[in-house]
């Protein structure tokens, strides 16, 4: 068992371009470390604004020991709450969505409204004030479709994600789209061993033969520097989208936290299916070509997303342990796009719900290596890896400044 203070002491340890000391992936003491510095305080992918179009439509997610429910209001607007009655703590939802006029706790039958006013409440007595016993709000924002929540009293600063994101999105129409089909899987692992995995194509030709049907494995094409920095390959797709007045090039936040960019499929290929056709016949958005390739969108610590011109897949991890991790995939397709007519739903998600399970195979056998008492940190591959020190490096410069300042604290 390590101490509060060794989370920092094994950061700071760390030898450079090498995996993390063991603790850091399984010991509980640096999973709540994680929790407080990181998952309490960043904002995180919810879900996308379409799968709760309608008033009183609401979804719930559990944030570590929060659990929040996300709801549309009656004037529209998304907003998040603390999904805790204020009466005697009841969590008022218990089910992962659902749709009502009003919030409603099942013990006692408290009353809110969707914008977390404390409607009613029985036999309360004199002065009771309802005004002062509205639901917690949490910090909510719908990025261009794409709905954010932060726990933190005080967010971090979104705005030049808010800024890019919506850009970037808007062709994708994610507003005027709906989910066809949603997974949740529990991957054995810790949440960096989940993100470490997914920011590498170096397993990719051993353990993903659908998607290495469209997707390259081949790093450059996924490194870049910049806007006007990477393979010839994906500048002359650039170029084309820039003439198409279609957003692509490479941007992303100083400290790699965040990163967006549009890469083309192999060969000219149109989506991620077996075939490489586009899985559905609605197009969504406004992309002009079906080989406009995948916008791919990643945000630490909780999410990456690939927007193709039929179809999105947008992806969520949530911590559950040390060594558990949630991972949620939903396919956002036209709203009216027909399934059986537009699309069939075998063929749109076959290739992903393939490379989730594989993806859970590798990361489930990574955790187990990693508690063998064998393990040692190993180094990682400047060429394929670079991902992965990216989010490294993000996640130790992170971690470290505010241990150091929780310390000076104390």
């Amino acid at each position: 068992m390590i101490t509060a203070h060794s989370t920092a002491e094994l950061i700071a340890a760390r030898k450079p371009g090498f995996s993390l000391p063991r603790d850091l992936y399984c010991s509980q003491q640096a999973y709540q470390d994680d929790l407080e510095q990181i998952w309490y305080r960043e904002w995180l992918f919810a879900l996308p604004s379409c799968e709760i179009p309608s008033t009183g439509n609401l979804v719930t997610l559990n944030v570590g020991q929060y659990p929040v429910i996300v709801v549309r209001g009656a004037d529209g607007r998304i907003r998040a709450f603390h999904n805790v009655c204020r009466h005697r703590g009841q969590r008022l939802c218990p089910k992962t969505n659902g749709t009502g006029p009003k919030l409603v706790c099942p013990y006692h039958q408290w009353t809110y409204d969707l914008d977390g006013k404390l409607l009613y409440a029985r036999d309360m007595g004199e002065g009771f004030d309802p005004a002062k016993f509205g639901l917690k709000p949490v910090h909510c924002v719908d990025l261009g479709g794409m709905v954010f929540i932060c726990l933190a009293q005080i967010p971090p600063a979104i705005n030049e994600l808010a800024q890019n994101l919506m850009t970037y999105l808007t062709p994708s129409g994610l507003a005027d789209s709906k989910v066809a089909f949603s997974s949740t899987i529990i991957e054995k692992g810790n949440w960096k061993l989940v993100m470490e995995n997914n920011r590498e194509c170096y397993h990719c030709g051993g353990s993903h033969p659908s998607l290495c049907r469209t997707y390259s494995e081949d790093p450059e094409m996924t490194v870049m520097e910049g806007p006007h920095s990477a393979s010839d390959i994906i500048l002359e797709h650039w170029d084309r989208c820039d003439a198409a007045r279609l957003p692509s090039r490479f941007v992303s936040a100083p400290d790699l936290q965040w990163r967006m960019a549009r890469v083309p499929l192999m060969d000219h290929q149109e989506s991620f299916t077996m075939s490489g056709k586009a899985a559905v016949a609605r197009r969504m958005g406004t992309i002009p070509w079906n080989d406009a390739g995948s916008l791919m969108f990643y945000h630490f610590p909780t999410s990456w997303n690939h927007l193709l011109p039929d179809h999105a897949i947008l992806f969520r991890i949530l911590p559950i342990s040390p060594t558990e991790t949630e991972v949620t995939t939903k396919w956002l397709v036209h709203k009216d796009a027909e399934e059986g007519k537009d699309y069939d739903l075998a063929k749109l998600t076959e290739v992903w719900l393939a490379t989730n399970d594989e993806d859970r195979q590798v990361v489930e056998e990574n955790q187990a290596g990693i508690l063998s008492p064998a393990y040692e940190p190993g180094p990682y591959s400047p060429r394929q890896e670079m991902g992965v020190l990216h989010l490294i490096d993000w996640y130790c410069g992170v971690m470290s400044s505010r241990l150091a300042l929780q310390t000076a604290a104390e």
